[in-house]
């Protein structure tokens, strides 16, 4: 099976006529269409400088390439769907009936949620150091043993998407999260995939656009943003 990038692209295509502005942050990349639908991807610290121009035949082996095409994904499908609330993975999904529950991504505010709870969790973030994560070295293994994962999104852009997925276990609840999740039924064909928590953000939203523009992550413009959910 193609990883999403490469699905969505050989299907779909770009428009790039349909593309306003690309606005490259320090944490993120905003694409906004000329309709002002704005869909956003995180750098995890990759310096992006892509032109408009560069989306029309992206090259999926260039990393600031994935990560602006993700953003154009988000912003291009992430407002096709009726989202029937607004509401945080916590609060939606009941945790407690998990014996063992992985987290790809250092959600912090998530994690404070699940120790308040005290819910154990395995958290793996490479990109991170703290002494709540697991070493990297254990990863696989642990998402073998896993009833449930969160999935950080990101992990589309950094092609470790499918390697992730397909090391579940038949029985493995997947939770794809974060603003750069691709909000589209499509991505239910992928493994064990039950639900998708992303984001939407109002039209031509500037305060969400000078932020990213100004080196801001999902902290400072996690109040002009709506989470929302997609089910299959």
């Amino acid at each position: 099976m193609q990883e999403p990038l490469e699905y969505f692209f050989e299907k779909y295509g770009t428009d790039i006529n349909n593309i306003q502005n690309i606005v490259c942050g320090a944490k993120y990349v905003a694409v906004i269409l000329k309709n002002g639908n704005i869909g956003v991807c995180a750098t995890l610290d990759n310096y992006i400088k892509v032109d408009i121009r560069d989306l029309k035949i992206p090259d999926l082996k260039n990393i600031q390439h994935r990560i602006v095409l993700n953003a154009y994904f988000n912003a291009t499908y992430n407002y096709d769907n009726q989202y029937d609330t607004t509401i945080d993975i916590f609060n939606k999904i009941d945790f407690k009936k998990y014996n063992k529950i992985v987290m790809i991504g250092f959600f912090r505010s998530l994690v404070e949620k699940f120790e308040n709870e005290k819910i154990d969790l395995k958290i793996f973030d490479k990109a991170e150091e703290d002494n709540k994560l697991t070493n990297m070295s254990e990863q696989l293994i642990e998402i073998e043993k896993a009833d449930a994962l969160i999935l950080s999104s990101t992990s589309v852009f950094n092609k470790t998407f499918l390697d992730l997925v397909n090391a579940t276990r038949d029985n493995c609840d997947i939770y794809t999260l974060g603003p750069s999740t691709i909000l589209n039924g499509e991505m239910f064909q992928y493994r064990n995939i039950k639900l998708l928590f992303g984001s939407v953000f109002e039209p031509n939203d500037e305060n969400t656009l000078k932020i990213i523009k100004k080196g801001g992550g999902t902290k400072q413009f996690l109040s002009f943003m709506s989470k929302v959910f997609l089910k299959p």
